[in-house]
């Protein structure tokens, strides 16, 4: 929970200044607690650009603040820690896509939201991990280069055997720390309980998968599922939101390697500082 404190002198400053608070489910329960819209990346950037304040304060890591900014060029974007960043998103080479649409003539380059705005800006069209499938399938294209994380590419490709896949070695540091001998010695402690994973894992692990999905799609399987356990195969700080609705629920997690290092940065206090920095300008100013 929140200290009281805080909580109260962040909700008066954001009224002040114009500032809507959005959070991936990955950062800390404390800032999903006082933000005012948590979700995954697709569903903030959508969010992002249909609130009416001024000023968006993003909880996250810097490719998520830049596709809110791409999204809203009028709105002023803040990173609540300007230093959280996902290593995956610049896992993809740019001179290597151009190599690549030399080499073939009919290829889309699919670029995962997870990336940087340099390799967007190289890429066809952009996808998240809930609808790459259908984008994909959609793409009139025989080769298919989908950028920069490997798993996701992969699993695409296993459902689309029509096209032609030319896989990247990009990868979720997280999700790729996620085995297929945790999922095994977390059944046998939990034998009930269901394996939900995430696309970005290996496919050792989707192949003991319950149910595969984005996040968004792990928290609505849950909410929908007559099953009391789940065992959970993405980053730690969803639990907080899976709790929050589903109380009766148990939910386990295969081990410490769960935990993203740049989502944990982004702290309540560090909230509360970018609200307070001059630069965050009131909206009489804005």
């Amino acid at each position: 929970m929140i200290e009281q404190n805080i909580g109260n002198e962040i909700l008066q400053l954001k009224k002040e200044k114009d500032v809507a608070i959005l959070a991936h489910y990955y950062v800390d329960g404390e800032v999903q607690e006082i933000a005012d819209y948590v979700g995954d990346s697709y569903y903030l950037a959508e969010k992002a650009t249909r609130i009416t304040q001024e000023n968006i304060l993003f909880c996250g890591v810097a490719f998520m603040g830049e596709s809110a900014k791409i999204l809203n060029p009028q709105k002023k974007v803040y990173m609540a820690d300007d230093s959280a960043d996902c290593p995956m998103a610049h896992m993809a080479d740019i001179e290597k896509i151009r190599e690549v649409r030399r080499e073939y003539n009919d290829v889309a380059v699919v670029c995962y939201v997870n990336s940087t705005t340099e390799i967007k800006a190289e890429s066809d069209v952009c996808v998240t991990s809930s609808n790459a499938l259908k984008i994909v399938r959609a793409l009139p294209n025989k080769y298919i280069y989908l950028i920069p994380d490997y798993n996701l590419a992969h699993y695409i490709s296993k459902q689309v055997p029509e096209k032609k896949f030319i896989f990247n070695d990009g990868f979720c540091h997280v999700h790729k720390s996620i085995h297929g001998t945790d999922i095994r010695m977390a059944k046998q402690i939990h034998p009930a309980a269901l394996v939900l994973a995430h696309p970005e894992c290996t496919e050792d692990v989707l192949e003991l998968a319950d149910f595969i999905g984005s996040t968004s799609q792990i928290i609505d399987f849950v909410k929908q599922s007559n099953c009391s356990a789940f065992i959970i195969c993405t980053e730690i700080g969803v639990f907080f939101e899976l709790m929050q609705r589903n109380p009766a629920k148990k939910f386990y997690s295969v081990g410490h390697q769960q935990f993203c290092p740049n989502m944990k940065k982004v702290r309540i206090e560090k909230v509360l500082n970018k609200l307070k920095i001059d630069n965050c300008e009131t909206s009489s100013q804005s």
